[in-house]
């Protein structure tokens, strides 16, 4: 992001879902189509193995009428830096400022084992994939707004080509604490929209269980240990799923209240937008009731 582009407005509280892709198509722009009329003012959806994200962004943006569509994240080993500027110029045309797109390196197993390709050196290739993104040509019908980035970043040095390279940070799996420190690297002007994932669960043994499937699935990749590590938990910490300390602090589970207080954290340490994830309570499951009943008083909050 340039010194000249206008910041992105985006609004304090979006959802981030890999929900939306387990439904049909069909299904997946109905419920896009609810969570803006619930107030929500972003959706964030993953890439693995599922729907093309870029596709599936066209499909829920064409369903909705506010709402931003962004991608956390956009795996820059799925496609080239052309393909990417041309997507990305493409859907920012279609729907001016209501596209943001995360990308990121991802981890070693899905780069090298899934897709083939070498992971040495991750954040030279996500310079050089920046780099490819601004030399791409492009000869379609230009977007009359600013095309928007952002990247996975949780470490300093990625943080700092987030801040100077792209309109800001996505960081995932993260605490306050990482946001308070986000802030402090980034400085004032990138934006920060780091994920939070909550429960509604007020029972601890069943919310922690819940809780526990969620961060067994990213403390198996170094990227996520390494970064937990610098936020002061132990090795005991990290085994079997992670401990209840880990499971409390990377999961706002209880009522209403609960969740709301800890985005409201995020906000406070200096987040302009938290991508909150309502965890199903059943695998593959659509955490609807969640989502209903977190809307007013998520959508009610502002940054400070």
């Amino acid at each position: 992001m340039t010194d000249s582009t206008p910041r992105f407005p985006l609004p304090p509280v979006g959802l981030w879902t890999a929900a939306l892709d387990v439904v049909p198509a069909a299904r997946a722009r109905e419920l896009a189509a609810e969570l803006e009329s619930l107030g929500y003012g972003a959706v964030w959806i993953p890439e693995v193995a599922g729907r093309d994200p870029f596709v599936h962004l066209s499909m829920l943006l064409s369903a909705t009428e506010r709402l931003v569509g962004a991608t956390g994240i956009a795996n820059i080993w799925a496609r080239d830096a052309v393909a990417t500027s041309c997507a990305t110029k493409t859907l920012t045309e279609a729907y001016p400022e209501r596209v943001l797109i995360g990308l990121g390196v991802s981890h070693e197993n899905l780069v090298s084992g899934l897709r083939g390709h070498n992971y040495d050196k991750p954040l030279t290739a996500m310079r050089e994939y920046l780099d490819a993104i601004e030399r791409a040509p492009y000869i379609a019908e230009r977007p009359t707004t600013p095309v928007r980035y952002v990247l996975a970043a949780l470490r300093p040095k990625m943080l700092d080509l987030a801040g100077q390279r792209t309109d800001g940070a996505h960081p995932y799996f993260v605490t306050p604490e990482h946001t308070a420190r986000a802030r402090a690297a980034l400085g004032p002007g990138p934006l920060l929209c780091p994920e939070q994932a909550v429960l509604l669960e007020t029972d601890p043994a069943r919310a922690r269980e819940i809780g526990r499937g969620y961060t067994s699935v990213y403390l198996s990749q170094p990227n996520y240990v390494n970064n937990v590590r610098t936020l002061g938990f132990a090795e005991s910490d990290l085994a079997d799923g992670g401990s209840d300390a880990l499971v409390d602090a990377l999961v706002a589970w209880g009522d209403v209240d609960t969740v709301v207080a800890r985005v409201r954290e995020h906000l406070d340490a200096g987040a302009d937008h938290v991508a909150v994830q309502a965890l199903p309570v059943q695998k593959r499951g659509v955490p609807d009731d969640q989502w209903r009943e977190l809307a007013a008083p998520l959508t009610a909050l502002t940054t400070s």
